[in-house]
């Protein structure tokens, strides 16, 4: 296994916290520099030969009013949540069939390709591409048994890098309808199962793991407030 992250301290941090298989490694990239991805993807074939599964899994999620994001920062989201899952893609799918690798590649993708968002338009088109190119991968790859799928994670409480106020995370969790926020046991699992066998079957798919967040809301408009 390979992991990978811009920041070498943090990368090394999350290895450390993981069980990883023998003969795993780690390697520093940036998704918006072409030279670093090219260098990920050329140790990765050193190392391993072709991969049997790919996970796309960086994204951003910058915050501010369509008026107000310059167009270096729309670029900076688009590069890192869609252009390097682009190049990433093709870059291993090249691998796996110059091996014979029947491959399989798994974009994390989110609820917002569905559903737009203020303040957050360019993530929300950032993802509904990622879709896009994960359906149009799927279609150019399948000739070769490389499958191609998406996985949108629930709701998720923040991060030091997208911090969320106590009252929104309250406010989300209360309408989800399975009553919590996701967590990593919840999309790992779903991520196995698409790299796995158990999906041979499934290409060209996006599996929504939200607690059913996405399908509407739990907000009673009659006076009848009770389900009996």
């Amino acid at each position: 296994m390979c992991l990978t992250d811009r920041d070498g301290a943090d990368l090394a941090r999350v290895a450390g916290a993981l069980t990883l298989p023998d003969g795993s490694f780690t390697h520093a990239a940036d998704l918006t520099d072409d030279a670093s991805l090219a260098a990920l993807v050329a140790a990765v074939g050193e190392r391993f030969g072709a991969p049997d599964v790919v996970i796309n899994n960086a994204g951003i999620y910058p915050s501010g009013f369509l008026l107000d994001i310059t167009v270096a920062e729309w670029d900076r989201i688009f590069d890192v949540n869609l252009r390097a899952p682009f190049i990433l893609s093709t870059a291993f799918a090249k691998q796996m069939i110059a091996e014979g690798v029947r491959g399989s590649i798994v974009n994390i993708g989110s609820g917002a390709s569905r559903k737009m968002r203020r303040t957050v338009v360019p993530y929300c088109t950032s993802k509904t591409a990622l879709d896009r190119l994960t359906k149009g991968l799927a279609l150019e790859l399948a000739e070769f048994g490389i499958r191609v799928n998406a996985l949108e994670p629930g709701f998720g409480a923040g991060s030091t890098v997208s911090a969320l106020s106590e009252a929104h995370v309250a406010r989300t969790t209360a309408a989800i309808p399975l009553g919590r926020q996701s967590n990593g046991d919840d999309i790992g699992a779903a991520a196995l199962y698409l790299a796995s066998g158990a999906a041979e079957y499934v290409t060209g798919a996006t599996l929504t793991v939200d607690g059913g967040n996405s399908i509407g809301s739990l907000e009673v408009h009659q006076d009848k407030k009770n389900p009996l």
